[in-house]
């Protein structure tokens, strides 16, 4: 079943998952650049927006270079979720994504995020009244259900679908779970042998293999890619270069690495200035030189540098080194 978001019409879909403190707009163009196909903003809350609270209405931010991009929403409210939605769409996106799974005490104990799953009639009434605020498709996000003793995913899509929703993204685990033990795949094949709206798989895709197994034992019409494009931000190229003929790309060499590092942190400076870009850039150095030999010394040296320079010196010194070593042992090789 081909997804469709206005214009975009996407079969087999590989998406970026919205994530707090990592989807901004420059982490998203860089996913976007290595071949994710929808893309998705941290989520932000309904009642921040509302009361135009900055911190809120700075993850609106978006680029014409990412899309189809999605706006992800959370709250418990059907009103304040609706106001949200329609200042959500103002700021241009290509749908609204409601989020009815973050796990997180102060969101789901409030009866927002997987707290809808404990209300299936609030979660109806909140997709509803945000439906009928906006133009734009709107999708939601989902857990299971809240335990493992009150699975509802199969009621929960039947929601979704009564109200017109694009589509349904799964990830599969409870809530109570939050991101321990393994995804249960089995439940995206069943919700998607009987759902009559285009189904989203998530959950425990770290590698691009990971990727293709959920398409085949799920039958699901799109993945999305959380935690392991945190770590490895071209899993999006893995995953669809094996779609594409079955293999691997190349890996990225460590001047790669090091160029697209630099770039999107050159981005985030540009976005949010150099002090805070380069605090919060620190999660993502291990992504760009994990696996590399000497990579957790030159992510120790990172995380402490306070400017633009220092970090590219640090860089380009190691690159360097790293060349050396390399030519200096193939050489050795070659003499003997």
């Amino acid at each position: 079943m081909k997804i469709r978001f206005g214009k975009y019409e996407l079969e087999n879909p590989v998406a970026l998952a919205p994530m707090e403190d990592v989807t901004d707009l420059g982490f998203r163009l860089i996913c976007k650049e290595f071949g994710a196909d929808i893309v998705y903003t941290e989520f932000i809350s309904s009642e921040g927006l509302i009361r135009s609270a900055r911190k809120s209405t700075q993850k609106l931010v978006i680029s014409d270079k990412e899309r189809p991009v999605g706006i992800q929403i959370f709250g418990g409210d059907p009103a304040v979720m609706a106001e949200a939605a329609k200042m959500a769409e103002e700021a241009g996106p290509d749908l609204i994504d409601i989020n009815a799974g973050c796990w997180v005490p102060k969101v789901a104990q409030r009866g927002a995020g997987a707290g809808l799953l404990k209300d299936l009639g609030q979660m109806r009434a909140i997709i509803h009244a945000v439906k009928s605020a906006v133009s734009v498709p709107v999708t939601l996000k989902t857990r299971l259900g809240w335990d493992s003793n009150s699975i509802t995913i199969t009621e929960v899509a039947k929601i979704c679908a009564d109200e017109g929703l694009s589509a349904l993204t799964i990830h599969a685990r409870t809530r109570a779970q939050h991101h321990d033990g393994d995804a249960d795949w089995d439940w995206i094949r069943r919700v998607k042998e009987t759902a009559q709206l285009p189904i989203i798989g998530n959950g425990d895709i770290r590698t691009g293999q990971d990727a293709l197994d959920m398409f085949r034992q799920t039958n699901c019409d799109g993945v999305m890619v959380a935690r392991g494009a945190i770590t490895n931000p071209w899993i999006f190229k893995e995953i669809k270069s094996l779609m594409r003929d079955g293999t691997l790309p190349s890996t990225l060499d460590l001047q790669e690495r090091a160029d697209t590092c630099l770039r999107h942190l050159e981005m985030e400076i540009e976005l949010k200035g150099e002090k805070r870009a380069l605090m919060e850039f620190r999660k993502y150095y291990h992504g760009y030189f994990h696996s590399i030999r000497n990579g957790s010394a030159l992510r120790s040296t990172l995380v402490r540098l306070e400017t633009l320079d220092g970090v590219r010196e640090a860089i380009r010194e190691f690159v360097d080194s790293s060349s050396s070593q390399v030519t200096a042992a193939a050489k050795t090789l070659t003499d003997a």
